[in-house]
């Protein structure tokens, strides 16, 4: 296509367009932006020993188990969650995109022709006559001269709610850590569980071949004989128990990391997994550092100043709404004279719109947006102070298990000296055999609890790093977006 050559009016016309683009959603009406006062305390009820901050430990090195670095490498990868998480990032991300585009006017190349006939006695001529017009050019069409901001800040709210669906993908990932290291410890429990349960099965089982004997030559009674009968039950029954809990506790693990899983106990795994080295000393720092380090909180705040941002764009829907229609291109009677010499044409319809009577419709709007904004400020001290509590429970459960763990490896150990004399004082006639029954079924006892309670020591350590935003995959991908 051929254009016309530009005049000087078309160049004035032009520079007329730029500026007013240059000018056009330069204001902005949305409130400035102030952080709410946090609703906690200043520190945490608990006192944490030094460590390092939770967002500088990447949970390839917080988590040293090779197998639960697979597991969690494979859950970032596959789990359903993160990917919905992912997938509303993108939609977010396209929602940005639309609102950002109505900034700038949409340019359209058009070009249409049309003929038509009038009768002689239509004709103001009173001659039949036929006309023809073809037109080509480029085309703006209600483009909306932003001087209030208006569409400025509904960019800004979009903008803000890509920056919150990319923390609170992140956030999903620090809670997926969370989750599979912590469903990794409950499996590891069971195993060691299921081991103690099946050793006191074959204990109790060897000893019933012994009484069983010694009730077939006369030298126990029945009632010995039933007791240890009741002991290998009971026995059997846990360790049944134990193996229905192992295996749902291995569903439900596939079902974190995405797919299927070798999750079948090893000889090397099948051991104590109470070594403190495994996860590294935290410290906790003070509330504050929370908004910066949790993703969720980040999210939270992101939302917040979008709903600022509308604000913004319902106050500027108070004042005129100034729209721009243009086009240029050439016009011609004929076809093949379209592009001939001195064919350009153009035309400029700017429209200006002010309410004056909505029925209280921009007001309604306007409180609508204001409420929303203090529904988000609601929001943001509610996780905030979610997150203080979560932080202040994992210390306190820290210091607690641990105080717990050392009380049951004390009584374990009393324990097993009962029960060690209790079977001496029944060998040697001095007791009956219930109470060799009462020391083994307490100590058998002792001993699942302590696994339990070493085991609930790490999860209150996993809990820690992920409430003190640590177990992030990646950094935010939308941060870097204009």
């Amino acid at each position: 296509m051929t254009m016309a050559v530009f005049t000087l009016p078309h160049r004035a016309l032009l520079a007329a367009l730029a500026t007013t683009l240059a000018l056009a959603g330069c204001a902005s009406m949305a409130p400035p932006y102030a952080p709410p006062p946090l609703p906690v305390a200043a520190q945490y009820p608990e006192t944490d020993p030094a460590g390092a901050h939770a967002p500088d430990v990447a949970w390839q090195s917080y988590f040293s188990d090779p197998r639960l670095q697979a597991l969690i490498a494979q859950a970032l990868a596959s789990n359903r969650d993160i990917r919905i998480a992912a997938l509303r990032v993108e939609e977010a991300r396209a929602a940005y995109g639309i609102q950002r585009a109505e900034q700038f006017p949409t340019i359209a190349l058009g070009a249409s022709g049309s003929r038509a006939r009038v009768p002689d006695d239509l004709s103001p001529t009173g001659r039949a006559m036929t006309s023809a017009q073809y037109q080509a050019g480029l085309n703006v069409s209600a483009w909306e001269l932003d001087f209030w901001g208006r569409v400025r800040s509904l960019k800004d709210s979009a903008l803000q709610t890509l920056l919150a669906s990319d923390e609170a993908r992140r956030a999903v990932g620090v809670a997926l850590v969370a989750q599979v290291a912590n469903g990794y410890l409950g499996l590891r429990e069971l195993d060691e569980r299921v081991e103690l349960a099946r050793a006191t099965v074959d204990s109790r089982a060897e000893s019933l071949r012994i009484f069983t004997r010694r009730f077939e030559v006369g030298s126990i009674s029945k009632l010995d004989l039933t007791q240890v009968e009741t002991l290998l039950s009971q026995a059997l029954s846990l360790s049944a128990q134990l193996e229905q809990a192992r295996a749902v506790q291995a569903h439900a693990l596939a079902q974190l990391v995405g797919g299927p899983v070798d999750l079948t106990p090893v000889a090397a795994e099948v051991r104590r997994f109470d070594d403190a080295s495994v996860l590294q000393p935290l410290h906790a720092g003070l509330p504050s550092a929370l908004l910066t380090q949790r993703p969720d909180l980040i999210a939270a705040e992101h939302q917040l100043r979008a709903a600022q941002a509308n604000i913004g764009a319902a106050r500027a829907a108070f004042f005129p709404t100034i729209s721009l229609t243009a086009a240029y291109g050439t016009a011609s009677a004929e076809l093949n004279g379209l592009f001939d010499s001195g064919s350009g044409a153009w035309n400029l319809a700017p429209r200006l719109v002010l309410p004056i009577f909505d029925a209280g419709r921009l007001r309604a709007n306007m409180d609508l947006a204001e409420v929303r904004r203090d529904v988000a400020v609601a929001n943001y001290e509610k996780s905030v102070q979610g997150a203080f509590r979560e932080v202040a429970d994992a210390l306190s459960n820290r210091r607690w298990l641990a105080l717990q763990v050392d009380i049951g490896k004390t009584t374990l150990a009393a324990q097993s000296e009962r029960a060690r004399l209790a079977k001496l004082r029944y060998d040697n006639g001095a007791a009956p055999y219930l109470e060799v029954l009462d020391a083994q079924r307490d100590l058998l006892t002792v001993e699942q609890q302590l696994v339990q309670t070493r085991r609930a020591l790490l999860s209150s350590q996993v809990s820690l790093y992920a409430a003190l935003g640590g177990g992030a995959p990646v950094a935010s991908a939308a941060a870097s977006t204009h």
